[in-house]
């Protein structure tokens, strides 16, 4: 652990990825739990929000984790960009996105197979959110040093309208070409024949091989944003093209879905847009609020948590806060109606969460790859 030292980064990136884990770290399962809870109608669709669908559609919730890629990019261009790093040669910074990319890689995997079975291999999963960051942000250093803005465009659009083809038009034994439905697609006939170890929805996995690729877009285009951000325009201007790629990018999205369904399962790449153009108006949002209009105080509860969202990604995964909840807070709520327990033990974790994250913030000790 150490001090995250003198950045470029905004305070906005922060808060915004603070919010962003907030909802990773248990504030999404709170508003579940708030479900039929109430006779509030909007209480009711709010939980439904934070429900992934079973197959095609789209909540938000399944925004959150493109949100957190899209960040990655936004924090990489300024990364590439600042002074420790803009002096190293090329070669020096592929060998640190490559070597971050191991160790995320390596995180994932234990945290996603604790205890670690080593000795039954197959019942390993190697799919894993820190994986899919850290294999993302490899690839966009590589883009982004070697070719110009519109050179990484063609890129993500190109990898965009091949995957869409891909999907369509190549054929799965058994199944046919163009099948989208859980059984047939691509996508998990590729993790069946060539992804080890265990697939998390047995047929598929939806952090496996090929929806890689549609994926590390969003990084891609999260580092058009932090390209805005850092730009020496006005910050009216700003606004206007973080605003404009984010409509952009919805109504691309919508527009595409009409034929290539919206699918976080197969990360379709007409969710790529909706969640990217979506993520481009959430930087709109927290820039314009914190860094342009000066509305600091607000984002300070949401930073705590963004500058070390890899610890209370970690943390969340071997520690159990609504257990300590219960039992230091169940005192509090025993005599309240059993069904509205478990909501206020969840609200009790999130607490403990952000206490654990404010002592470290206090005491200056972040956990960086």
């Amino acid at each position: 652990m150490n001090s995250p030292g003198s950045s470029q980064r905004l305070g906005s990136i922060d808060a915004l990825r603070g919010f962003d884990m907030l909802m990773i770290a248990g504030a999404g399962n709170f508003f579940v739990l708030l479900g039929g809870k109430t006779d509030s109608v909007l209480v009711n669709i709010v939980a439904g929000q934070f429900k992934h669908p079973a197959w095609n559609g789209f909540t938000f919730y399944d925004f959150i984790f493109p949100l957190f890629l899209f960040l990655a990019g936004v924090s990489l261009a300024f990364s590439l960009n600042s002074t420790g790093h803009g002096d190293l040669p090329n070669s020096a910074l592929y060998k640190k996105a490559f070597k971050r990319m191991l160790i995320l890689m390596g995180l994932g995997i234990l945290f996603k197979n604790a205890s670690l079975p080593l000795f039954e291999p197959s019942q390993i999963r190697l799919g894993s959110v820190l994986g899919r960051i850290g294999f993302a942000g490899f690839v966009t250093t590589i883009l982004y040093l070697n070719f110009s803005p519109r050179g990484r465009l063609a890129w993500v659009v190109g990898i965009l309208l091949i995957y869409y083809a891909a999907l369509y038009l190549v054929p799965v034994p058994g199944y046919g070409a163009g099948d989208l439905s859980f059984e047939g697609n691509l996508v998990g006939w590729f993790d069946r024949q060539f992804l080890p170890g265990r697939l998390l929805q047995k047929t598929y996995d939806e952090l496996g091989l090929l929806t890689q690729f549609p994926a590390l877009c969003l990084t891609m285009l999260g580092a058009f944003g932090g390209d805005v951000v850092r730009g020496n325009e006005s910050d009216g201007k700003k606004l206007k093209m973080l605003g404009l790629l984010g409509l952009g990018g919805i109504a691309l999205g919508l527009l595409w879905a009409l034929h290539f369904p919206i699918n976080k399962h197969l990360w379709t790449s007409s969710f790529i847009l909706v969640t990217s153009g979506m993520a481009f108006l959430a930087l709109a949002l927290f820039y314009g609020l914190i860094d342009v209009l000066g509305f600091k105080k607000w984002g300070f509860f949401f930073r705590v948590i963004g500058v070390n969202s890899l610890t209370i990604y970690l943390l969340n995964g071997f520690v159990d806060f609504k257990y300590t909840s219960a039992r230091l807070f169940g005192c509090l709520y025993r005599h309240a109606a059993e069904t509205w327990h478990v909501v206020w033990q969840s609200s009790g974790a999130l607490a403990l969460v952000w206490l654990v994250l404010y002592f470290l913030y206090r005491h200056k000790l972040f956990l960086k790859v």
